[in-house]
């Protein structure tokens, strides 16, 4: 728990745009209700090929007058120069001061990059376009990008990011906290040493936690993943067990000095207090 004397721990929440009226109440609710932490800021994603990117900028305008700091997703793949210009005295106007700046994914059948290749291409330009007005997260992974070539191309590109003029990182979602440990000393050596915060996704469905694991190539220790497919449909066993498995990830990272938790919402409230509360967070 906080003392009077000392600074809460530092947490930060993303949440995806909703697509439907119901969706959109039912994340106001679910902000509302995940406010009580005092997250330092709300992230907000967006789809591959910007598909969502005004929904993205319509969330965190609400975030925003909620009185949180909003921050949204900016993805470079197909994108312009002048187009990212824009946008950026657009977020600049509505009062954004923070972006997390990535490269994207690139739709299938779509035909290039546009002028920037790589998320450092971004944050670079960033930085040439606004200063320090922004303050720009960019992506980790303590276990490899699933479409890096070797883990050293994976670091190598991380640290092209943070010399670009990154101001921290979020890493990757991840269980296995010897994976998030090792990429900082091995990134340190890299020179790159901004603060790393790791993602956390709780435990709540286990065929859809396995299912982004596999997707994004997050490991799920063996152990994890035996128990989760042993309680098959018993959502109260996978619950308890995934706050538990969850929890207890958490309080090692803290305790080994990480700069704070980003927590992978889900648009849900329920897991993400139930693991602070844990924690005395």
């Amino acid at each position: 728990m906080a003392t009077p004397d000392t600074k809460p721990f530092p947490l930060s929440i993303e949440f995806f745009p909703p697509k439907t009226p119901e969706g959109a109440e039912k994340l106001r609710a679910a902000r509302q209700r995940l406010y009580v932490l005092k997250p330092q800021f709300c992230s907000v994603t967006y789809g591959a090929g910007g598909s969502t990117q005004e929904g993205t900028y319509g969330t965190v305008r609400e975030i925003l007058a909620e009185g949180v700091d909003g921050a949204p997703h900016f993805s470079c793949i197909g994108a312009s120069r002048a187009s990212v210009r824009e946008q950026l005295a657009l977020l600049q106007e509505a009062g954004v001061r923070r972006i997390v700046a990535l490269r994207g994914d690139l739709p299938s059948g779509y035909g290039g990059f546009g002028e920037f290749r790589y998320a450092s291409d971004l944050v670079a330009f960033m930085r040439e376009t606004s200063g320090d007005h922004f303050h720009i997260e960019v992506a980790a992974y303590p276990e490899m990008h699933p479409q890096a070539r070797s883990p050293q191309a994976d670091l190598d590109a991380y640290a092209a990011k943070v010399k670009a003029g990154a101001s921290s990182a979020i890493t990757q979602f991840f269980y296995n906290a010897d994976a998030y440990f090792r990429f900082l000393d091995d990134t340190a050596r890299l020179g790159a040493d901004i603060p790393v915060v790791p993602g956390i996704m709780p435990i709540t469905n286990s065929s859809q936690i396995l299912r982004f694991a596999d997707a994004n190539g997050s490991e799920i220790p063996r152990w994890v993943r035996l128990r989760l497919q042993s309680f098959g449909d018993d959502s109260a066993s996978i619950k308890a067990f995934g706050l538990d498995v969850v929890s207890d990830l958490c309080e090692r990272l803290r305790a080994a000095g990480a700069p704070g938790l980003h927590f992978y919402s889900m648009n849900q409230s329920e897991a993400t207090l139930a693991i602070c509360q844990r924690l005395g967070l």
